[in-house]
């Protein structure tokens, strides 16, 4: 049922990763075209990058607990592996598109490069919603997914990662179905998976993780202590959450944080330790708003939209893609915006927060402690060797700081923007691999 496109143009319109109309592909590959017109790079490997090497189309049937069959298409986008195997998430969500995937699978390749992982990109997903399965028919479409895509995945091929729709235990399923077709356990197939099977303390909320630690980087860079920083944070999720959690306990002051539902916002600070995360409890912050800051009066309930306005100093969108659009762009009101979700900003956007001199951290480093904890835990899986939360959470610190001091470097060098900055260097390093390695005749 497999089957590949190496050389015909996507077609459709990406939504899932976006409110607006932009899709993620059409926005990486706008800033793939700004960036390489200020660089000394080959035509013919900016070209190359443009398009994915293969997307990969099956369709997966399914039969339902009631004994009825559904049949669900699945994408698999892999992008560029100059530099190393394909490296991405996989997601389930109703509004997966080809395009999506592969405009994901883009933004992973720099994202990779920009850490200085040896991995390239690839994104992929299914289109169902998850929360019409149950446990069992989850487990079924996963196990029959990984049959399908069996032949382009593997340790040393593509190593697929939790993503929207999916958690550890999918990754379990999907590590074992490959492992039974293989004849042995191959737990680098995947990252993500529960520690017990060879999965890496650490791996859910790195990506939380390394937002906050450029979050903190970012404003003693620019003269912002912590202790009299204000936060906004949009969207509770794994990532909102735990980049709240640090933020405030290294001292910033998180006056709003929100989930799909609104925000609740406080000009005097939230304690955000005492909201659970959408993971630990789905649609908690409106919850906690109406349940327990009803009779504060400094505290009020908010729209996802006014959040984004706020008067703060550093805001974070970190829940979906494509929030900031040139409809909203000129109300953004934040100092610093740390992009915690993947593409929260449109292209166009984007240009505007530049011209009114708004920093803005762009998501291919500040929300890549996910793949770089991957990064570690497929180590652990080679060397079959453990590490403590400990040593991980020293090394996605090292690797994080190490990776915004080559970005801050390349800012003041070359007087441009931090996404400007993060292609460049990303850029640079494919490019290099590229040119080295040659074109296969």
């Amino acid at each position: 049922m497999s089957s590949q496109d190496r050389s015909s143009p996507p077609t459709q319109e990406a939504t899932a990763e976006s409110t607006g109309s932009e899709s993620a592909l059409e926005t990486a590959r706008r800033q793939l075209d700004r960036v390489a017109a200020q660089l000394d790079i080959d035509d013919a490997v900016i070209e190359r990058l443009s398009h994915p090497t293969a997307v990969h189309e099956v369709t997966i049937p399914l039969e339902r607990d009631d004994g009825s069959l559904e049949v669900f298409t699945a994408y698999r986008a892999q992008h560029d592996s100059v530099r190393g195997p394909y490296k991405g998430g996989l997601r389930y969500h109703p509004d997966v598109t080809r395009d999506e995937c592969v405009g994901l699978s883009m933004w992973m390749t720099w994202k990779c490069a920009v850490m200085n992982l040896p991995f390239g990109g690839a994104k992929g997903g299914i289109v169902v919603d998850p929360k019409s399965l149950s446990d069992d028919e989850k487990e079924r479409l996963t196990r029959r997914f990984t049959q399908e895509i069996r032949d382009v995945i593997g340790p040393n091929t593509d190593i697929p990662a939790p993503d929207m729709g999916t958690d550890p235990q999918t990754m379990a399923w999907l590590m074992d179905a490959y492992s039974m077709q293989e004849g042995e356990t191959i737990p680098g197939v995947v990252t993500g998976k529960p520690p017990v099977i060879g999965g890496s303390f650490g791996r859910e909320e790195a990506p939380g993780r390394s937002v906050a630690i450029v979050t903190r980087e970012t404003c003693e860079y620019y003269d912002y202590p912590l202790d009299e920083t204000t936060v906004a944070v949009q969207g509770f999720g794994s990532v909102g959450a735990n980049a709240a959690r640090l933020l405030e306990a290294w001292g910033a002051t998180v006056v709003a944080v929100s989930d799909v539902n609104g925000a609740v916002y406080d000009p005097d600070g939230i304690d955000v330790d005492l909201i659970p995360s959408h993971d630990e409890e789905p649609e908690a912050v409106t919850r906690f708003a109406t349940d327990i800051l009803d009779d504060d009066g400094g505290v009020s309930r908010i729209s996802n939209a006014e959040l984004l306005e706020l008067d703060v100093d550093v805001l974070i969108p970190a829940a979906v893609g494509n929030v900031i659009t040139a409809d909203n762009a000129d109300a953004i009101a934040a100092d610093i915006v740390v992009e915690g979700a993947n593409g929260p900003a449109t292209f166009d956007a984007d240009t505007i927060l530049e011209d009114r001199g708004i920093r803005v951290i762009p998501d291919i480093l500040a929300n890549a402690g996910g793949v770089t904890v991957s990064y570690f835990e497929w180590l652990q899986d080679i060397n079959r060797r453990q590490w403590s939360l400990g040593r991980v959470n020293d090394e996605l610190e090292a690797e994080m700081v190490t990776a915004w001091t080559a970005l801050k470097d390349e800012v003041e060098r070359r007087d441009v923007s931090w996404r400007d900055a993060a292609y460049a260097v990303a850029l640079d390093r494919v490019s290099d691999a590229h040119e080295m390695r040659g074109l296969w005749p």
